[in-house]
């Protein structure tokens, strides 16, 4: 018999091949039991205890966070609710009109314009007796020559793309000596200053709208009086000087735009019924520019140069003579 011969190799060779042997696929058991977890993973006790603790906390905190969740939607859709009936509460009280804006003529107006001379229509104006009695008697009295004095031959003196304002009649010389012939003091403006106050408690908003007629009672620009120290009967005392003055209340201005920049110094007495064109023409007779935003006006007025409140008053003044040739009282219409 023949002998195969054996070949011995180390057994270090044996136990690490040089070649890796080729991949192979391995298809994993359904089986419940597993088995290939022991051939292809370790996993330690400690990590298995730590994972499945953090999946029992994390079903767990869903379970106790649902009713806050739900709570907390219950709280947004509850408050939702409640703002969306306040807007639509807001929305109804602002379909309605405040009470201030629904007023009613009295009494008619009416003031006849020229431009350099040559007429340029009538401006006819409903008063409001029941909202402004003390406005609506200075100028009803003015214009109809009742006082003493009115607006015929007098002049508008300023001019603006919102406003026109007529010169009024004077606080000195003949217009003040025609007044006192009445008996009465209607170039006194301390009651018209308190119905401006009243009506601007009760009428929120801007007051001056476009249309609207009113007389100046005030001046909001006028500076505080100064202190200044008096001597009387040989002692020193403490009195206030008025620093300029204040409108006498027969200025009156009409509204092409609204002017919430009259608010503070302009008591509305009535709104233009007819002739809303003539007002419109004045308004575009060309001015003096204002030169207000210089800034050598403002600081000559800053330090109460005198030429700059003389030149103020020449701002926005007409080239032409815009002058109001009739004015008077009209029957009102039912």
């Amino acid at each position: 018999m023949l002998r195969i011969p054996k070949f011995h190799h180390p057994p270090n060779k044996l136990q690490h091949p040089s070649t890796p042997p080729p991949p192979r696929t391995q298809n994993f058991p359904t089986s419940p039991n597993l088995p290939f977890l022991k051939q292809c993973c370790t996993i330690s006790r400690r990590k298995l205890t730590v994972g499945s603790n953090s999946l029992l906390l994390l079903l767990f905190g869903s379970q106790i966070l649902d009713p806050f969740y739900n709570s907390s939607k219950a709280e947004a859709e509850e408050i939702l609710g409640e703002n969306e009936q306040e807007l639509q509460r807001s929305e109804s009280s602002n379909d309605v009109p405040p009470p201030c804006t629904e007023k009613s003529p009295t009494k008619r107006a009416f003031l006849d314009i020229s431009i350099d001379g040559e007429p340029a229509g009538r401006i006819i104006i409903g008063l409001y007796g029941n909202d402004a009695p003390a406005g609506v008697a200075r100028f009803s009295n003015l214009v109809s020559g009742a006082a003493g004095v009115s607006y015929r031959r007098k002049d508008f003196v300023k001019i603006t793309s919102n406003y026109v304002q007529n010169s009024g009649v004077r606080s000195y010389g003949v217009d003040v000596e025609l007044a006192k012939r009445t008996g009465g003091n209607e170039l006194a403006s301390e009651t018209l200053k308190d119905e401006w106050a009243s009506v601007n408690e009760k009428c929120p908003g801007i007051k001056n709208l476009a249309g609207t007629v009113g007389i100046i009672v005030r001046d909001p620009l006028k500076p505080p009086p100064k202190l200044k120290l008096v001597a009387r009967k040989g002692k020193l005392e403490v009195d206030q000087e008025e620093v300029g003055t204040e409108p006498n209340g027969t200025e009156f201005t009409i509204s092409v735009k609204d002017s919430p920049e009259l608010d503070n110094s302009t008591l509305v007495i009535g709104t233009v019924l007819e002739g809303m064109q003539v007002a419109e023409r004045i308004a575009q007779v060309k001015t003096v520019k204002d030169n207000t935003t210089s800034p050598y006006f403002r600081v000559a007025k800053l330090i109460g140069d005198k030429r700059a409140v003389v030149a103020e008053r020449g701002f926005n003044r007409p080239y032409s003579k815009v002058v109001v040739t009739n004015c008077g009282l009209l029957e009102l219409e039912q």
